[in-house]
């Protein structure tokens, strides 16, 4: 199961780590990155941008004039067969370095890219991984609700149009006494 294997990483990184979280140890949770990483090629937290370009730009067959409001649909691109087999299925292996060489560039934009992409992408990263470590190294995360059910709401964001509810088992572990 992919919890316990992220969990597994996380538990063995601490008890390297002297129990302790520290950038270092964030850094290396290569696992969780790429649970994270591909959360965010389903579910980018941004999933529209928008472009006027300065000059013509061709594509293929295509001019775009300057000045043509252009809009990006992150959420299909990450999704498009044409970059991702089997888009709709979770699958963290996708970023694997030797799966992630020969992928097109802009085919994984959740933080958008070129010279306008997202500058706090790498605190960010850091972030999630800093506030998931520690649940997955305390507890079995247990959905109530379902993503088959899940009704997104499109506004500056992507989000659930209502909240998405999760149980909370803690983990038991092993030195306990009933």
């Amino acid at each position: 199961m992919i919890q316990d294997r992220v969990r597994n990483e996380v538990d063995i990184a601490l008890q390297e780590n002297d129990e302790r979280y520290t950038m270092k140890l964030l850094q290396d949770l290569p696992y969780l990155d790429r649970c994270i990483k591909e959360a965010l090629r389903l579910y980018p937290s941004v999933f529209l941008i928008s472009r006027y370009p300065a000059e013509d730009v061709k594509l293929q067959s295509y001019l775009v004039p300057a000045g043509t409001f252009v809009s990006l649909n992150i959420y299909a691109v990450h999704r498009d067969p044409n970059f991702w087999s089997n888009p709709e299925i979770f699958d963290p292996d996708r970023f694997l370095p030797e799966k992630i060489r020969n992928r097109h560039p802009y085919s994984y934009l959740p933080f958008s890219a070129g010279p306008r992409n997202c500058i706090g992408q790498r605190f960010a990263m850091l972030e999630l991984k800093a506030m998931i470590a520690p649940l997955v190294h305390n507890f079995y995360l247990e959905p109530i609700d379902y993503l088959k059910n899940l009704r997104m709401q499109v506004d500056l964001i992507l989000r659930p149009a209502h909240p998405l509810r999760v149980r909370f088992i803690p983990v038991c572990k092993g030195n306990s006494t009933l």
